[in-house]
């Protein structure tokens, strides 16, 4: 992923959008409604899980956006869920996330020192993965519920979040998170935990919680 991060001044439209790239599986963006172009915002991509859609991504993080000030880029993968999950291979849905993210980049000013990817389920894994591997790009990871990641060619060290139920029947904290946060940890990333009592939903509390460390944390250099 190489999009261009470019400040931009220009008026644009504000609230829940399509971004008109594909007409059967496009992807939404929400501008807050304190958005204000002189005062670049924070960006986080937010991926769906398997079987979900852009509004599902979108319904992560929207409930709190406008009081956070925060954009929200939410694409729906090219097929049943991110081609790394359905293909073994990354390809078209890393492509259709660059033409999306440069699109809003192209329109509206994002603070370039916070810009973070994140989903839930298959879209957490795919999440801390491109993160993972555009970590000069992505300065954090908010990844709800994750499975697995895959970056063999990591670049930077964004900060990274990762949230979890005990209760998880569908993606055991045993098997994923237990196991991917020593991993990190190990490769030198700075990790934020959280467990919490629940089955595989992301908690409004938390929720909130995500996005009050995504603005107040500092990327590592």
């Amino acid at each position: 992923m190489q999009p261009s991060v470019v400040n931009t001044a220009q008026a644009a439209p504000k609230g829940l959008q399509w971004l008109h790239l594909d007409a059967k599986r496009d992807a939404l963006l929400y501008v807050p409604v304190g958005y204000n172009s002189a005062q670049p915002a924070p960006l986080a991509v937010m991926l769906h899980g398997a079987g979900g859609n852009a509004q599902h991504g979108m319904s992560l993080l929207q409930p709190v956006a406008d009081a956070f000030g925060l954009l929200l880029l939410a694409p729906h993968a090219r097929g049943g869920t991110w081609d790394i999950i359905e293909r073994e291979r990354f390809g078209v849905d890393v492509l259709f996330i660059t033409q999306a993210l440069q699109q809003v980049l192209d329109q509206y000013a994002v603070a370039v020192n916070k810009l973070a990817i994140g989903g839930f389920s298959d879209g957490a894994s795919y999440a801390l993965s491109l993160g993972l591997l555009n970590g000069r790009l992505f300065t954090h990871v908010l990844s709800f519920s994750p499975g697995f990641y895959h970056a063999p060619e990591p670049q930077g060290k964004p900060l990274i979040y990762i949230l979890h139920g005990t209760q998880d029947g569908i993606l055991p904290i045993n098997y994923c998170s237990r196991r991917i946060v020593p991993r990190l940890q190990k490769q030198n990333y700075a990790v934020m935990y959280h467990e919490f009592e629940g089955e595989h939903v992301l908690p409004d509390a938390v929720r909130k919680e995500a996005v009050e460390w995504f603005l107040n944390g500092t990327k590592k250099q």
